[in-house]
């Protein structure tokens, strides 16, 4: 049965997405994790983490500043320390964390900014020893996924045993609730407008820069909690492929390639289309040709048991497409979990997964990634598609067509002499030239 989109509202006459649910089963897999793990507590400083945990959010803004922190101890209830009045919106607004019992006000470091005398990272550690002594886990290891070192330090000088927690965090997150593959099916059928508003607004003469704005705005009218990034990469430079958009004006007959994130009620996207903006050469045909056909051949393969060395067996090796070893050539011919972060659980790629397989399972949620560089040394093929990892295979959630390398940003006669649109014209294209009498 095909994933189900739904409308973004909350309706009484059709049962949607159920963030309640969601709230509780998302703390219980983290509950599993900790309880399966050898640590007393997890404390948490990630944007991501702490949402998984918390079920709180104060705004992008804060994702990079370090500045909010939680805590889970084994047995007990998540407490969460957060920016001065957002403690207290929580306290209101956030029943599920009892008032100010587990919703209190605190702040770290700011990445260094208070003075280093203030004593803020003494007290982030006296918070945390203290929750810790309230459950009678003083001594025990605290598994901790990023921190800054004053606050590190902090902990270490009370005693606290701090070791590495961000695999309990992701292995929690690795399988997907019925909620969470709900909401990232939202989120890529946000990027597919996008995407339709980007096809119809390619040609020659726009840059690079004004595509981000026009995913930008398209995903933010339609309810995007965030843009975390557009990728917006065309003619010479998609090859050796920059990863960063520029001001670069478009010509005819340019490859131009896309990867759209974002991030709806914080479940990310990670979505790259290709297109050929006026016309498509022979070279950039057959480098879309064999960048689809590792994609088909990788998805082909999904499935609960498969490993993630099974998929990428199936890719080129680095030195086959001019790079000197895998390191060099990563992210290129690559898979990565989506959920509240872009790259979760289970990675793919030729540098770790032959090595270091990990098992496909039902409810894993990942994006593929392929890419082949053209014959005529400057233009290249992109594609990346989201899969859901289901009991008998896998469902493409990424719905954009992919399948051929469309032409974007030109107007073509049909057979019959009329004027058609861009998307009209592609069933009258033959070697990136339209069909005239």
């Amino acid at each position: 049965m095909a994933i189900r989109t739904y409308g973004p509202n909350a309706v009484d006459w059709e049962q949607r997405i159920d963030l309640g649910r969601l709230r509780e089963e998302r703390l219980q897999r983290l509950r599993d994790a900790l309880e399966r793990s050898s640590l007393g507590a997890l404390l948490t400083f990630d944007f991501g983490n702490i949402r998984y945990m918390t079920s709180t959010h104060i705004g992008t803004w804060a994702m990079d500043k370090l500045i909010r922190f939680a805590l889970l101890p084994r047995g007990g209830e998540p407490v969460v320390w957060d920016f001065g009045s957002a403690a207290r919106h929580h306290q209101l607004y956030n029943p599920w964390l009892d008032g100010p019992s587990r919703a209190r006000a605190g702040i770290s470091t700011l990445r260094g900014a208070f003075h280093p005398d203030a004593g803020i990272a003494q007290e982030v550690a006296r918070k945390v020893a203290d929750e810790l002594a309230r459950h009678s886990l003083t001594g025990e290891p605290v598994g901790v996924d990023i921190v800054e070192l004053p606050v590190l330090f902090a902990l270490r000088d009370r005693g606290i045993d701090v070791v590495d927690g961000q695999q309990v965090f992701l292995e929690a997150r690795r399988i997907k609730t019925q909620d969470e593959i709900a909401l990232l099916t939202q989120a890529c059928a946000m990027v597919d407008a996008a995407y339709e508003e980007l096809y119809e607004f390619l040609r020659p003469g726009v840059r690079e820069n004004e595509c981000v704005g026009l995913v930008s705005k398209v995903l933010y009218d339609l309810g995007s909690e965030y843009v975390e990034g557009v990728n917006a990469i065309s003619g010479e430079r998609c090859s050796p492929h920059p990863h960063v958009y520029s001001d670069r004006l478009i010509r005819p007959g340019d490859p131009a390639f896309f990867d759209i994130l974002h991030s709806h009620m914080g479940y990310r996207t990670c979505y790259y289309r290709c297109f050929a903006v006026g016309s498509a050469s022979p070279a950039q045909r057959d480098a879309y040709k064999r960048c689809r056909e590792y994609m088909d051949a990788a998805i082909s393969l999904v499935k609960p048991g498969a490993t993630t060395a099974d998929i990428v067996s199936v890719w080129p090796r680095a030195q086959e497409f001019g790079f000197p070893d895998e390191e060099a050539a990563f992210a290129l011919q690559y898979g990565h979990g989506v959920g509240l972060s872009i790259w979760e659980k289970p990675i793919f790629s030729r540098l770790v997964s032959l090595d270091h397989p990990e098992t496909l399972e039902e409810g894993m949620v990942f994006a593929l990634e392929t890419y082949w560089p053209a014959s005529d040394g400057w233009s290249a093929a992109r594609i990346e598609e989201e899969v859901v990892v289901t009991a008998t295979g896998c469902e493409v959630i990424t719905k954009f067509p992919a399948e051929e390398l469309l032409v974007a940003g030109r107007k073509y006669w049909t057979a019959g002499g009329a004027l058609s649109t861009t998307r009209e014209s592609q069933s009258h294209l033959n070697n990136g030239v339209a069909k005239h009498d």
